[in-house]
């Protein structure tokens, strides 16, 4: 029998509401592979305050590099606001810790360049949060998908129709494109559209609207897209934080069937349902139940990924083209409604506008004032 590997040392850079909430029990249940050693904070008081809730032992900084200089940590954990998630996590990744981060990874196609090259000179890893990719409910929808089980995939839907108040967009960092990368579309939506990918595989086209119909913002409240994928599915996908009703939903209706997700922040078996086209026999259906084994998508299972990862000597799921596959669907997104023309994958290189910046060159430009 091979010895177990050893507990990697594990550091909290951020330790807001979602460290707090979803990285810190992640840790807990891992805590057979995983040691908490040290956490950074700007604010003191709330670092005072995690570490009381975290443990004594826990080392506190103010300083990401100081931190990194003095623990050396093996796992990097960023949950601060977007804008500062590129420069931490390149440090990190420099320093030889692997990272996992809050999404958005960053905040352009530009700026994964930067933490792709990191990765490249350090020989670790960086890994986006998309905890809706993990657990049974979503490994057994993939593997249908994947296997042919359903039939060809044909029509998809992707709906976030969250609802956010004033109150929320008064914290200065949301709804700015230079801290927080977009609206919904990069807030919100990005984990419903990240796992619509993750079922459904490459897309080629996108068009898109975009409108700011609500907040004081400078990015929308509010973005559609069409989307052809290469498997010839065409889908819809709809970000929103202007709806009372709040849902997240995918949808994807296949020759034999129609697979259906309905939650809110995270999904059970339950959550997923299967309906088979007429023509399917029930005994074919009956196999298509989610196994017993009930799995929640949650931060605990993805670091889980992580952590086998790394005792495989592999890639984790949620980095390198994974991680920037998602990015350049938002990229893809804002451009087609900023220019009113269709996008197609690949186009968004270095030189383009939309590779920069969100934005496009545009942070006082909103998407219904296209020229």
């Amino acid at each position: 029998m091979s010895p177990r590997p050893a507990r990697r040392r594990v550091a909290v850079v951020g330790t807001g509401a979602i460290v707090t909430g979803s990285h810190l029990p992640a840790l807990r249940a891992h805590a057979d592979r995983t040691e908490l050693v040290a956490a950074v904070d700007v604010d003191p008081a709330r670092l005072d305050a995690f570490r009381a809730e975290a443990g004594a032992d826990v080392a506190g900084y103010t300083s990401t590099g100081d931190m990194l200089d003095a623990v050396r940590p093996d796992l990097v954990l960023i949950g601060t606001p977007p804008s500062l998630h590129r420069e931490q996590t390149v440090a990190a990744l420099k320093a030889g810790a692997w990272v996992l981060c809050e999404k958005p990874l960053c905040l352009s196609l530009a700026e994964y360049d930067d933490i792709a090259a990191a990765e490249e000179a350090s020989g670790a890893y960086a890994s986006v949060v998309f905890q809706h990719r993990y657990g049974s409910g979503a490994a057994h929808a993939r593997h249908l998908l994947a296997s042919g089980e359903l039939g060809a995939p044909l029509v998809a839907h992707c709906q976030t129709t969250w609802h956010r108040d004033a109150a929320y967009y008064a914290v200065p960092w949301r709804g700015r494109w230079s801290t927080e990368g977009g609206g919904p579309t990069m807030g919100h939506g990005i984990h419903q559209y990240d796992l619509l990918l993750h079922l459904l595989g490459p897309w080629s086209e996108v068009r898109a609207m975009a409108s700011r119909l609500v907040h004081d913002t400078e990015s929308e409240d509010v973005s559609t897209a069409l989307v052809r994928f290469e498997n010839g599915a065409l889908a819809t996908v709809v970000n929103s934080v202007l709806s009372p009703d709040e849902v997240s939903r995918v949808r994807v209706d296949c020759a034999d069937a129609t697979v259906e997700l309905t939650h809110m922040y995270g999904h059970r078996n339950d959550d997923w349902t299967y309906t088979p086209a007429r023509h399917v026999a029930p005994e074919r259906a009956a196999a298509w139940r989610t196994p017993a084994a009930d799995v929640p998508s949650s931060h605990t299972a993805q670091l889980g990924a992580v952590l086998d990862a790394w005792d495989a000597g592999a890639r984790p799921p949620g980095s390198g083209p994974d991680a920037r596959a998602t990015l350049e669907f938002a990229a893809a997104l804002y451009k087609a409604a900023f220019t009113g023309r269709p996008v197609l994958a690949g186009e968004i290189a270095s030189g383009d506008p939309f590779h920069t910046a969100m934005h496009g060159g545009h942070p006082d430009w909103a998407p219904e004032e296209r020229a």
